[in-house]
């Protein structure tokens, strides 16, 4: 968790009142309205309905500010509830969309693949995690839905691809010719939680995974 030095809280502090400075507060719009009838004309008074209007902007003016501030709360209270509820992914195998996988004693993850529809090849271009490129394999067709492709971790000419952290890009071509929409899916097992930016990224072997990405999950303490 990331831990906010005291010049970073005081810089933030600053701009949140200069901020609050150019706007125009509750307050303010009651200073201006007791202005205005202290300085009227008593030949030339305002009218009734001008002031009772004035008043209902008021009143409305304090009850949108109130809602703002209540609203406000409620966010915060969905960040922590949500913060929360990423720290009991800690131990659970997850599988979420990305395309970042590992490749250990020689062996691949499988490649997870969703088609949103038949297709009559599907193309996979890998990279190294410095964005080098590995491998170029057409599998052929794959049907709709979800695929699973076991990459055999041999580079483009022919040799054994080294253990390490990989990424793959997928392509598919339907029967008429049309592009087939792709999407692909990242496995792993979350070994801790790191929020930035009020959002909980989940940390697996490899990678850091935003929560919002997660389509399943399984608690790997019941097999």
């Amino acid at each position: 968790m990331t831990v906010l030095g005291l010049d970073s809280v005081a810089s933030r502090g600053g701009q949140t009142l200069a901020s609050e400075k150019n706007t125009l507060g509750k307050n303010d719009f009651l200073n201006l309205m007791v202005a205005q009838l202290q300085a009227q004309d008593p030949l030339n008074p305002m009218d009734g309905t001008a002031y009772t209007a004035q008043l209902a902007q008021f009143s409305s003016l304090e009850q949108l500010q109130n809602l703002n501030t209540t609203l406000q709360g409620v966010g915060t209270s969905q960040e922590i509830l949500t913060n929360s509820q990423a720290v009991n992914f800690i131990g659970k195998d997850i599988t979420a969309v990305g395309n970042q996988f590992s490749v250990n004693d020689q062996e691949s993850d499988p490649l997870q693949i969703n088609l949103s529809a038949n297709a009559a090849a599907v193309y996979i271009k890998i990279y190294d995690a410095n964005g080098n490129f590995i491998r170029d394999i057409e599998t052929g067709s794959m049907p709709e839905g979800q695929n699973t492709y076991q990459w055999d971790a041999t580079d483009y000419l022919g040799g054994q691809a080294p253990d390490g952290k990989y990424t793959y890009e997928v392509s598919a071509i339907g029967d008429g010719g049309q592009f087939v929409e792709v999407t692909s899916f990242t496995q792993g097992t979350v070994t801790g939680v790191n929020f930035k930016n009020a959002i909980a990224y989940l940390l697996t072997e490899n990678q850091e995974i935003p929560m919002g990405n997660v389509v399943q999950v399984l608690d790997n303490s019941l097999e």
